[in-house]
């Protein structure tokens, strides 16, 4: 008889490999419990993705992660509305939305282009390169810079930064002390680059947040700081590590690669089963408003739940054959980007 599953998000082996451990949960406790680390865990993909919707009994008020420093009633300064349940979410979000519009996203594709080309020549110019160090590491923070109207001098120590704040080690479980100094050195350029805006106005992100207004509302420089903060955590590593993930997965699979570079309308084919197969949020935590009965247990009110995007993506209930990277396979119901109010802006 097998010991019974144990799911720990901090554990090395869920680091390298979090998949079998998945299978198991799914199919022997899909409603999983960590009494060390306090948490329950869901991670059937239509469990997942119905907590998800149901924001009246799944709150996201004390953040989305369960790192102590990231979380607890304070998680929305620098998680912005994401920390948020409704109706304060709902106002937050349609102020930022005035300002981090569609079509302000799309003006910088050329310029986003051209970004990344220069990495990647600089890269090849070397004869040979890491993918992550210097390309996908370098490119989100840059074209976050790049939206939000930071100089191009302050770019590298603001790259050094974001990473030094999501850096983890192996079982570390919180913020490490280079991390909680490089989030307030990131508070006092913020407040000094919102300073500046504020009194100089340009066509930046940072210029429209200060800018944004509804039926009189605006957001204070806290609020801008927190959406700022929310960018560099869930925009920068979220970009590495897809990047990298999409690259490592067609190399481990060529004749899928070989699909995507003989026809470039493939690529978005190759994002979304990337995104799929292994996504870069691999949980979200939630914590529940109210005693919840599932799977013939019940979470009571207060109790801490993860949704376990990354199981509920490799689910044989909802994708066939799922630990199958494949690029012709119907993505439509990926647990990558929530639903519901709080499914992702960006």
């Amino acid at each position: 008889m097998r010991d019974a599953v144990v799911y720990d998000p901090y554990a090395y082996e869920i680091h390298e490999d979090p998949y079998p451990t998945y299978v198991r949960l799914r199919d022997e406790d899909p409603l999983h419990r960590n009494d060390e680390r306090g948490f329950w865990a869901l991670s059937r993909h239509a469990d997942v993705m119905a907590a998800f919707r149901d924001a009246d009994r799944f709150s996201n008020a004390e953040g989305v992660s369960i790192d102590p420093a990231a979380s607890g009633p304070h998680a929305h300064r620098t998680m912005s509305f994401l920390a948020m349940d409704d109706p304060r979410h709902g106002h937050m979000r349609a102020l930022v939305a005035r300002a981090f519009t569609p079509r302000r996203v799309a003006a910088m594709e050329e310029g986003v282009r051209a970004l990344t080309v220069g990495h990647l020549d600089e890269a090849l110019d070397k004869g040979g390169f890491d993918f992550v160090a210097d390309l996908a590491g370098r490119v989100p923070m840059d074209v976050i810079s790049e939206l939000l109207g930071v100089p191009e001098a302050d770019r590298p120590e603001l790259r050094r930064l974001s990473d030094l704040l999501l850096h983890r080690e192996e079982g570390v479980a919180d913020v490490p002390p280079a991390g909680v100094e490089a989030a307030l050195l990131l508070v006092v350029y913020y407040a000094g680059l919102i300073a500046d805006r504020r009194a100089r106005p340009g066509d930046d992100l940072v210029s429209a947040l200060c800018a944004a207004d509804l039926d009189g509302a605006r957001l204070t420089d806290d609020e801008i700081t927190g959406f700022l903060f929310l960018m560099v955590v869930a925009g920068n590593d979220t970009t590495t590590e897809l990047l990298a993930h999409a690259w490592y997965w067609a190399w481990r699979h060529p004749e899928e690669r070989a699909k995507a570079f003989a026809d470039p309308g493939r690529i978005p084919d190759w994002v979304e089963e990337t995104l799929r197969y292994d996504t870069s949020s691999q949980m979200l935590a939630r914590v529940a408003r109210c005693d919840l009965e599932l799977h013939g247990r019940v979470v009571a009110a207060g109790d801490r739940v993860l949704l376990l995007a990354g199981s509920a993506n490799r689910d044989e209930r909802a994708f066939p054959d799922p630990d199958r990277f494949d690029l012709g396979r119907d993505t439509a119901g990926i647990a990558s980007f929530g639903v519901g109010r709080h499914f992702c802006l960006g």
